[in-house]
């Protein structure tokens, strides 16, 4: 799919629904509520609507909508930041009359052949905003602070990233159109006590091989703290295990019950690891990936994957 057939499809239908994966990150639902809103601001008349599970946890960033089935009819879909069926939160994509898949990832795309994607960008984010802003199209405010939050989370605070120079590019084209970064750091960088104790608490749980840290979690931990949200221990807790000097990758695998299997999320200093993801049926970013894994012998065949990834 070429770039300008986007904006000549979202021309041609009334009602676009824009979806994104599950369980949502911050470019997730930047990129669609910042999608939403360029759509909104750009093209006349147009019906727009964001749907998925919610994040309690990003909240802040804005609300999904709720609509029936029949909203589909004769509608164009777009789902952001995803390219694999089986992880786009609300599957009702299918009820509508086109689909296309707008991305940021190293992964084959197995929804539609209306795919845009583009792997130097470090978020989704980035990608819409460039997207748009180059093609002439106007970026209202309400639309540059989501962005501009998908892209802060998604490159790690500016660390991140195949192309920097154009990833400063966008947040510097978004400030400019009115984003709120102050608004995004406030909401992103402020925890409760209760947050700053559980996460002392998988401070001290972390185990280490070699240069590899990594944590398991099994499901009586979500009942241990009251937590309803998955992604606060899966994502949550990687941060305990970063920033260590001794520490090169650090992993954290969490059971999800409702999958009956763990969820892994993994991450590197330095050397690229998305190889080794996807050898497990996941993907993402050279430094920042995830994959699915079905038991606890298979976690130690991961590891030790990345201990000898290390050793080379």
């Amino acid at each position: 799919m070429q770039e300008f057939e986007l904006f000549e499809k979202i021309n041609k239908y009334n009602t676009i629904i824009i979806h994104r994966h599950s369980r949502p990150d911050l470019d997730a639902l930047g990129s669609q509520i910042g999608l939403k809103e360029l759509i909104k601001s750009n093209f006349n008349n147009k019906n727009v609507y964001v749907v998925g599970d919610i994040s309690n946890k990003y909240s802040f960033i804005g609300n999904m909508d709720t609509i029936s089935d029949e909203v589909y009819k004769n509608a164009l879909s777009i789902i952001c930041d995803v390219a694999v069926m089986n992880m786009v939160s609300d599957d009702r994509y299918k009820l509508a009359s086109e689909v296309i898949v707008i991305d940021h990832h190293k992964n084959s795309c197995d929804i539609t052949d209306n795919y845009l994607v583009d792997t130097s960008c470090v978020a989704c984010s980035e990608y819409i905003t460039h997207l748009f802003y180059k093609n002439g199209y106007n970026i209202p405010s309400a639309a540059a602070t989501p962005l501009y939050g998908g892209i802060v989370t998604d490159s790690g605070r500016f660390q991140f990233g195949e192309k920097l120079e154009n990833t400063f590019l966008a947040a510097s084209i978004l400030v400019k159109n009115g984003a709120n970064p102050k608004f995004i750091y406030d909401n992103i960088n402020v925890e409760t006590l209760n947050d700053r104790k559980i996460k002392n608490y998988f401070s001290n749980q972390f185990k280490v091989i070699g240069k590899v840290a990594y944590l398991i979690n099994e499901h009586e931990v979500f009942e241990k703290f009251n937590i309803k949200e998955f992604n606060d221990i899966s994502r949550g807790m990687l941060s305990v295990m970063a920033g260590i000097k001794e520490i090169e990758i650090w992993c954290n695998f969490t059971f999800d019950i409702n999958k009956n299997a763990y969820i892994g999320e993994f991450r590197s200093r330095n050397k690229e690891i998305v190889d080794i993801a996807k050898k497990y049926g996941g993907g993402g970013h050279p430094l920042a990936c995830g994959a699915t894994i079905d038991s606890l012998p298979t976690i130690d065949l991961v590891l030790k994957d990345f201990c000898k990834l290390l050793e080379e």
